[in-house]
């Protein structure tokens, strides 16, 4: 009689214990496995996507050295040039019909594949026409339209990231080399710059960045230094997030004041909103319960902001050397690329201190 007491005691605490902490979400403080998806040799991954039906693509920069793709699908762990060959040709002589140096990579909510090529290689000037967006039907494999940006000052650009809005066939995309949010109407073509040079698009004046007690300088003591840079879109495009990386706030704005051009640049200042203080970040994305995933390359971390503005971390680990670009997959999970750009010669007098191979991870989502 004792134990059968005993055992209902354990069984109606354990029944309370699970109701205070569902099974999907982990102990307080407890990270998610970390686990590696795939790894790339010498070859830099930037940028990833994942689709709907969990095809990975990676982006890769065009450097004279280790360099055979700019775009890959991972297909069983290899990467494959996508969507062909003849795209990733290393061929600066046809920049309308080369992969230049593709950055970032977007899925849309209808599984279309989004690539941003800012046409930069390496430190060289931007190639005018090789500034391009493509939207690629990951069904056919085809490349159904692309974006040239013809109404910008093309040579003065360096675009970084980018997000669409499906409901109502909008892109947005960042452009750190200018500070300025760029608004692309999907339908007309026309893009428009907003924001530009306002103190949330802008790095912080003397932001020195950190990483491992080391000042993050170039060759000729030059800070490396960024301002906007990663973005993220909500699920419900109500929200854009974005931020600087040489400085530690997250803002965002009603993507609704960056589709009316009758507002004048005042009025769009106006609704930014300061989100939160989140330390360093580079990459950003957004999930459907409206948490904002922000790498954290100091600390080695991921940290996301909550809808309420709560900054948590979903995990650190010793692996996350320069944490760049995120994509969430139907699978639950969050995926990262680490780039370890403050490994690279260019940050270290000439010395390549780079952890091999380059890899991709992914963690589940809280």
């Amino acid at each position: 009689m004792k134990a059968s007491i005993f055992r209902l005691f354990l069984l109606m605490s354990s029944s309370f214990v699970n109701a205070q902490s569902p099974a999907t979400v982990p102990p307080s403080g407890q990270s998610p496995t970390v686990e590696e998806v795939a790894d790339f040799g010498k070859h830099q991954p930037i940028g990833v996507g994942v689709s709907k039906d969990k095809r990975i693509f990676i982006t890769f920069p065009k450097k004279p050295e280790n360099y055979d793709y700019a775009l890959a699908e991972i297909v069983k762990g290899q990467r494959r040039p996508y969507p062909n060959a003849e795209w990733n040709q290393w061929d600066s002589i046809k920049p309308k019909e080369r992969f230049i140096n593709v950055q970032a990579l977007f899925v849309d909510q209808t599984n279309a594949l989004w690539v941003l090529d800012p046409g930069n290689p390496g430190e060289e000037a931007t190639i005018p026409d090789a500034v391009k967006l493509l939207k690629i039907n990951l069904a056919t494999n085809q490349i159904e339209k692309i974006y040239r940006f013809e109404d910008l000052p093309r040579e003065k650009t360096a675009l970084n990231d980018v997000r669409v809005d499906t409901q109502n066939q909008v892109a947005y995309l960042s452009d750190p080399k200018r500070a300025t949010l760029v608004v692309l109407n999907l339908k007309t073509g026309k893009s428009r710059d907003l924001l530009e040079g306002d103190k949330s698009t802008k790095a912080e004046p003397g932001f020195i960045l950190k990483i491992d007690g080391k000042e993050v300088n170039d060759k000729d003591g030059k800070p490396f230094s960024s301002n906007v840079n990663g973005i993220a879109l909500t699920d419900d495009f109500k929200y854009l997030y974005y931020r600087a990386i040489n400085q530690t706030k997250l803002y965002r704005i009603e993507t609704a004041y960056l589709r009316n051009p009758a507002l004048s640049p005042a009025e769009v200042a106006s609704h930014v909103e300061v989100i939160a203080e989140t330390g360093i970040s580079h990459g950003m994305i957004s999930d459907a319960k409206g948490n904002v995933y922000l790498t954290d390359s100091p600390n080695k971390a991921v940290r996301y902001v909550t809808p309420d503005r709560k900054l948590e971390t979903l995990a650190r680990d010793s692996r996350f050397l320069w944490p760049d670009s995120f994509a969430i997959g139907s699978d639950g999970y969050l995926y990262m690329t680490a780039a370890q750009i403050h490994r690279t010669k260019t940050y270290n007098d000439g010395q390549d201190n780079v952890e091999y191979p380059f890899r991709l991870y992914r963690m589940k989502l809280p």
